[in-house]
């Protein structure tokens, strides 16, 4: 994945806007996490201020990825779909501040720097945005969950037999 770098700080002040579209295979934690790469993230970011003057930034990531059904284990299509802001601290002690004073569970505050790699933001975003157990709403094929479902035996049928006598 290329780095896009720059000054978060500069792009909040200047109210500054990227968009674009990135493949999967780019991004390799969200690779990693998928059946396959295929699939692009459409994204965007935006710079800007919270009401109380901290300088923010808002990602958004869009796309259809390919994921592993973690009760039949084939594979299934994810739309990733997930927006989120971000307020920059300049150093811990001021973004521990920052999150007192917001006291907002849905706004995360980070350490902001000169030399910020957002697309490890925009993945970072469209990771979070996976569910954690991912599975289809119904599997097409369970004929592998039927076949562990009929083998199973009670560990207690020997004690069963036994009771009888």
């Amino acid at each position: 994945m290329s780095a896009f770098v720059i000054d978060a700080f500069e792009f909040c002040r200047n109210n500054g806007h990227r968009e674009g579209d990135t493949p999967v295979a780019d991004m390799s934690r969200l690779a990693a996490e998928c059946a396959d790469p295929s699939g692009r993230i459409v994204w965007a970011i935006d710079g800007g201020h919270t009401p109380q003057g901290y300088p923010s930034m808002t990602l958004s990531v869009q796309g259809d990825v390919n994921l592993v059904c973690q009760r039949c284990l084939q594979p299934f299509g994810y739309h990733v779909d997930s927006s989120t802001m971000l307020v920059l601290g300049k150093n811990d002690a001021d973004a521990d501040e920052i999150e007192e004073v917001l006291d907002d569970e849905s706004i995360d505050v980070i350490v902001g720097s000169q030399t910020c790699d957002i697309m490890q933001l925009l993945e970072d975003e469209a990771l979070l945005a996976l569910p954690q157990a991912p599975k289809h709403e119904v599997c097409p094929d369970t004929k592998l969950l039927d076949s562990l479902k009929s083998e199973k035996v009670s560990p207690f049928a020997a004690l069963k037999s036994l009771k009888s006598e």
